[in-house]
Parts: C-alpha cells; sequence; structure tokens
C-alpha cells in the first residue's frame, strides 16, 4: 500500500455577510485534506473554529502531526486516538471514509448500513440585522419550510417578531450563539411560544449552562457549544433535551455517528448543524441529518461559489450533491 496525504487552506468568498453574536464572516476559511491510495483519491474538508481555539495554521499542523502515521496505513478507528476532536480530524476522517468507499465500491450510506441520503428539509438561516432588514431577509425566504434566526441579547424580541411576522408559516430556531443569560432566557420563554418557536439552540455559554439542570423550558433548549462527543452525554441528557451533531465539533463522521446513536438512546432530540463551509463539509454530515429531527446544512447557500457538483438548496429543501462527489463509488 501507498499512500499520500496532502492539506491544503481554501479562502471562500461568501455571497452576503454572516451576522451572528460572535461577530460578522465574510469569508469561509476551511481546509481540505486529500489521501490517495490505490489510484482513488478521498477528500475530506475542516472548518477551524476560534470559538474552540482553533485556526487555520493550527489545524494545517495537526493533519502534518499524523502525516506519517495515515500513511503508513491508519485508518480511521486508529485516526480517534491520534487527534482530539476538531476540525483537523473531521476532514482526515472523511477523507478516510471517502477514500474507502472507492476503493470499496462501496458508498458511505452502504458502509453504514444506511439508505442514500434524499432531499430534506434544512434551515435557511436569517442573520442579525436590524428588524426591519430581518423581516425582509425573511420575507425573501418565507416559502421555506424551515428558518433559523440568528439574535443576540440586543431587542431578541424584536427581532424575533419581525421575523415571525414576515415568514408567518415557517418553523423556526432561534440561535443567540451564547449570548443570552439566565434571566433573559426565563424572560422570554412566553415570547418563544407565542411566536412559535420550534426550538432554542444554546442561549447561554457553554460554561454557564449549569443551572439548565432541572429547569423546564417551555420550548426545547438545544446544546450546541456545549456538546461535542459522545462522552460529553451524560452531562448534556440532564440539561438540554436535544443535541446539535456538528462533525466538525465531533471531528468526523466516525465520532458524529457515535455521538447522534448515543443521544437517541437517551431520549434526546437530534439537530445537524455546520459551520459556513463548502459542499465537501455538507456531504458527510447528511449521514447525520438522514436521522435527525432538526437539519441546518445551509453553509453553502452563503458562498459565492460552491465546490463543483455539490448540494442544492430549493427553497429551502437541501439536494444531496452529485453521484461521485463525496462517499460515492
Amino acid at each position: 500500500m501507498s499512500r499520500t496525504v496532502q492539506v491544503r487552506h481554501d479562502s471562500l468568498p461568501l455571497n452576503r455577510p454572516f451576522r451572528i453574536a460572535r461577530g460578522v464572516k465574510t469569508v469561509a476559511d476551511v481546509i481540505e485534506v486529500t489521501i490517495s491510495e490505490g489510484g482513488a483519491v478521498g477528500r475530506g474538508e475542516g472548518v477551524p473554529y476560534a470559538r474552540y481555539g482553533e485556526t487555520i495554521e493550527s489545524a494545517i499542523a495537526a493533519v502534518g502531526q499524523v502525516r506519517a502515521a495515515l500513511e503508513s496505513g491508519a485508518d480511521r478507528a486508529a485516526l480517534l486516538a491520534l487527534l482530539p476532536p476538531g476540525a483537523a480530524r473531521n476532514a482526515i476522517d472523511c477523507a478516510l471514509w471517502d477514500l474507502e468507499s472507492r476503493l470499496s465500491g462501496q458508498s458511505v450510506a452502504e458502509m453504514i448500513g444506511a439508505p442514500a441520503p434524499t432531499r430534506m428539509v434544512s434551515a435557511l438561516t436569517v442573520t442579525i440585522d436590524t428588524p426591519a432588514a430581518m423581516a425582509k431577509a425573511a420575507a425573501a425566504l418565507a416559502g421555506a419550510p424551515l428558518l433559523k434566526i440568528k439574535v443576540d441579547a440586543d431587542d431578541p424580541a424584536a427581532r424575533i417578531r419581525a421575523v415571525r411576522a414576515a415568514a408567518p408559516d415557517a418553523a423556526l430556531i432561534v440561535d443567540p450563539n451564547e449570548s443570552w443569560d439566565r434571566a433573559l432566557v426565563e424572560a422570554l420563554q412566553d415570547l418563544l411560544v407565542e411566536m412559535r418557536v420550534d426550538l432554542l439552540e444554546q442561549p447561554v455559554p457553554a460554561d454557564a449552562d449549569t443551572w439548565l439542570q432541572g429547569f423546564v423550558p417551555k420550548v426545547p433548549i438545544c446544546a450546541d457549544e456545549s456538546v461535542h462527543v459522545a462522552a460529553d452525554l451524560e452531562m448534556i441528557a440532564r440539561r438540554y433535551q436535544v443535541v446539535n451533531v456538528k462533525l466538525d465539533k465531533a471531528g468526523g463522521l466516525t465520532a458524529a455517528l457515535e455521538l447522534a446513536h448515543g443521544a437517541r438512546a437517551r431520549g434526546l432530540g437530534l439537530m445537524t448543524g455546520c459551520m459556513v463551509s463548502s459542499s465537501l463539509s455538507i456531504a458527510p454530515a447528511l449521514h447525520i441529518a438522514r436521522i435527525s429531527d432538526f437539519v441546518d446544512l445551509d453553509g453553502p447557500v452563503w458562498l459565492a461559489e460552491d465546490r463543483p457538483g455539490g448540494v442544492r438548496d430549493e427553497a429551502g429543501m437541501l439536494v444531496p450533491p452529485a453521484p461521485g462527489f463525496w462517499g460515492t463509488a
């Protein structure tokens, strides 16, 4: 066996600014890992995230640390011990899945014993702006079945009301990205019910969520920044009702599948999320999305130009990538 591992930084411009409580993004900076063996090439993408102390440089360095082991034949199981969860491990793990698919002639769906992903509802995001601007953005998406509203602690009620008025029929996820505190969460419970919000995602900081244990919310609360891997679930199950599985947090599809199945075993709801990324990040996540209650995989919708053959959004319905794009022999 002769294997070659390569990693590069791709800077993907957005088609408009992406504003959340944590800041504004105009470019998606990702790493792409390719693993070549026997005439086949597997690809994977990771999105280093500053919230978790990651940079492009640190992710590329992490890939370099395990290159020799990978080129000597380290597989997905070995990778779990070689690197911690994060963008670098995600990119490598997904490249290994893709490579195995191409070498074996089996799709990733067949490898995990599941149906191939099909067209599914996926949230379209309304980012933070003035209530009037958010209403305008929501009106343009009003035909979509699911919207995600980004808010912060600055009058979120006005923003949620504006979006609901502009999109009266859509299911709603509200995502403060850790910007609220306990008082605000408690104060907005009745509003969330009135506005028919289906899910409140990570309202408070991950290091300040202990009080959620014993709190009975009127709208289910989803753990995002608080949950990364299956080992987190014992604590998470005492504080949250839903888990957001992201491959970049879990460190790949292998760990994400373990997290998703572990969450289901504990009676938790499932959401599949993503960073702002290309379809190379989204294709593996579809295998988690297939079993999820909520899907939020609109990262490529924000790109000025996605990778050829990637996923497509059709009015809030996510269409899987073209055959051969990722994970299909």
